[in-house]
């Protein structure tokens, strides 16, 4: 058996940058100290990692709905694997936001097995859920997957790379290993991007079409909410507006090579001021979330 420092040393090689998962399906932080930071609020700390672990939860139910439905079996195969990505990431996002604010947990009946991240997935309500409206709304077609895909790993990579510099050691880890795994999701959707927009007219016309209608959600990936600059302030979260700029220049040079304007729609609007950051969100994701959680709603006892 072999000796190590710490529980990071153990699940990479001694590579504690690497870290994400946790050595069981027990408990994804076991072993990892979840201590909140000092002079960092607990529940600031838990809402940012809803935002995040809510933004990955949502798209990775929406590409799972992909599964069988591809136009290929490689790509129906990887469109699953990003699927698993980030549910990954979302496990153990909830995971740390538990951890940070156990407030944040839906009660349950007593006795109930559910862990803490399984009840944050499950066991909200729609208003409950921090996700921006990108990641919720329906699937359309090829191109509407491969473009949301774009928008969204192109800005979350950014920040990631950011995050893996935080104070705080669960989210620094979780976004190393994020990185690799975004990495990988960008560079698909941009590839596939390309080749709908040199393909034929109608692959070149429905992509156009899934890129007007997408734009008016991507403003809310690189726009700060309250919590996220309190606590990028703190060394601990990343303002996502400090990444604009870098995102603009990935998406310039993606429309370049592809030869496809840049859209002109405005940014979708919150209601009085709120955004899905906020909890205000479009039907679809009250519908999806109808789907997703009924089983673990009709059985709250129930093992798995």
């Amino acid at each position: 058996m072999m000796n190590h420092d710490s529980v990071y040393d153990g699940l990479l090689g001694g590579d504690s940058s690497q870290w994400a998962f946790g050595t069981d399906f027990e408990d994804p932080l076991a072993g990892v100290d979840t201590t909140v930071p000092a002079g960092v609020d607990g529940g600031e700390l838990a809402a940012y990692c809803l935002m995040l672990g809510d933004d990955t939860l949502v798209l990775s139910q929406r590409l799972a709905e992909w599964c069988s439905r591809a136009p290929e079996l490689e790509e129906d195969i990887a469109l699953a694997n990003m699927a698993l990505d980030l549910l990954g990431q979302a496990r153990l996002l909830l995971a740390r936001a538990a951890a940070a604010d156990p407030a944040v947990v839906p009660v349950l009946p007593a006795g109930s097995p559910v862990p803490a991240e399984d009840a944050l997935a499950f066991f909200r309500e729609a208003g409950q859920f921090r996700n921006v409206r990108l990641a919720e709304v329906v699937n359309g077609d090829f191109a509407h997957v491969v473009v949301r895909l774009l928008l969204f790993s192109i800005a979350r990579l950014a920040v990631l790379q950011r995050l893996s510099g935080s104070g705080d050691a669960v989210l620094a880890a979780v976004a190393a290993k994020g990185v690799k795994e975004l990495t990988y999701h960008r560079d698909w959707a941009g590839r596939w991007f390309l080749t709908l927009a040199q393909g034929t007219d109608e692959s070149r016309k429905r992509l156009v079409s899934a890129l007007e209608q997408l734009w008016p959600l991507r403003d809310e990936l690189v726009t700060a909410h309250p919590v996220e600059l309190s606590l990028a302030a703190a060394g601990i979260g990343v303002d996502p507006a400090g990444v604009r700029d870098e995102t603009d220049a990935v998406l310039d040079q993606v429309l370049a090579v592809a030869e496809v304007d840049r859209p002109q729609r405005a940014p979708l609007a919150g209601i009085g001021g709120r955004t899905g950051r906020d909890g205000m969100h479009t039907e679809a994701l009250s519908r999806m979330l109808a789907e997703m959680q009924v089983v673990a709603r009709a059985h709250p006892s129930g093992r798995w």
